[in-house]
């Protein structure tokens, strides 16, 4: 299958040597707006695909059978536009776009056109996530779902500036852990943002949200870009509580449960258990293929636009909230869209 990859970036760098190492696979072109881009990241990585700075020009030489876009999020609505008009299946990274509005036309294009629009969710495809979401199902019907996410990053550059940073640059990712985890999409959400005086981020490095998930259950985020010392994993730390026992990943290795066997007494009795993680394709090389096997079957993947719209609608409804002061519901943000 010949791949397209749009953007050549330090991802897009990534992406080339992820798309170069699976066997059915010719990364045929590459396409950067800055000239001179996609020949440098060739060198760095050792490819030779056609390089391009014009999409249109590139999908007309090269007739892909798929995009990989790993523009900045700001370019993403126009380069999965351009894809979705010529017919071409597109994958890209995430956030979606950076609105819920973009997201509504985006996703309205997939509709038109009949094809295929994926986000990556990287975090999704982890063994040790997939051991722990297994135990998770033995809790039975959820009530609380806690992550916690502290982590000390001095990126330097545009983070330091951004607005919302916390929320909208990273808990993308544990947002939509949190309902590949659960198995519940998200009602509403109150959040509160904030900045240590310590913080050296211009804004919202911190946050606390709240979201009422279907069913009734409650998924707490904790987080923070400025706490140093004692990080949390990069996929957060976990605890699920549900009407049968409690299930705990701390993010690394660390997979375990208890789950009831008697309640009488002042304390149940609990029968433990634990997980290794489960071998699966991780990370960036999981979404190839997924996406590569909704091409061959018309499989729906996990990240479908459809589907990773509810993620990108936490993010919004959080921010939203942590402007208003009050709670907003997932319905409101996706009327935007």
């Amino acid at each position: 299958m010949r791949a397209l990859l749009v953007g050549a970036g330090g991802m897009g760098r990534t992406w080339a040597k992820n798309l170069a190492e699976h066997g059915e696979i010719e990364l045929a072109g590459w396409v950067d707006v800055i000239p001179g881009q996609v020949e440098t990241a060739s060198e760095m990585v050792g490819l030779s695909p056609m390089p391009f700075t014009n999409l249109n020009q590139a999908i007309s030489e090269v007739k892909p059978d798929f995009i990989v876009d790993v523009t900045i999020p700001e370019a993403h609505e126009e380069v999965t536009l351009t894809a979705l008009r010529n017919g071409i299946p597109i994958i890209g990274e995430k956030p979606m776009t950076v609105s819920m509005e973009s997201a509504k036309r985006m996703v309205h294009a997939s509709e038109a056109s009949n094809t295929l629009y994926m986000v990556s969710q990287s975090r999704r495809y982890d063994g040790r996530q997939a051991a722990f979401k297994e135990l998770v199902k033995k809790c039975g019907k959820l009530g609380i779902i806690n992550a916690d996410f502290y982590i000390g990053a001095h990126f330097g550059g545009f983070r330091d500036a951004m607005d919302h940073v916390l929320i909208l640059d990273m808990a993308i990712h544990t947002f939509d852990q949190a309902r590949e985890i659960s198995g519940l999409n998200p009602v509403s959400v109150y959040a509160e943002e904030f900045n240590p005086e310590w913080s050296w981020y211009r804004h919202g490095s911190s946050a606390n949200c709240l979201f009422d998930m279907e069913g009734g259950s409650k998924f707490n985020y904790r987080g923070s870009w400025c706490s140093e010392g004692l990080h949390s994993s990069w996929e957060g730390e976990w605890r699920v509580v549900g009407e049968h026992g409690t299930a705990k990943w701390n993010g690394h290795e660390e997979v375990n449960a208890e789950i009831v066997t008697a309640t009488a007494g002042f304390h149940s009795e609990f029968e433990p258990f634990s997980s290794e993680p489960f071998n699966v394709k991780a990370g960036i090389a999981g979404t190839l293929e997924e996406f590569l096997n909704a091409l061959k079957t018309g499989h729906l993947p996990r990240g479908e636009c459809h589907d990773n719209i509810l993620s990108l609608a936490m993010v919004f409804g959080a921010i939203e909230s942590a402007k208003r002061g009050c709670r907003v519901t997932i319905d409101e943000m996706l009327s935007l869209a």
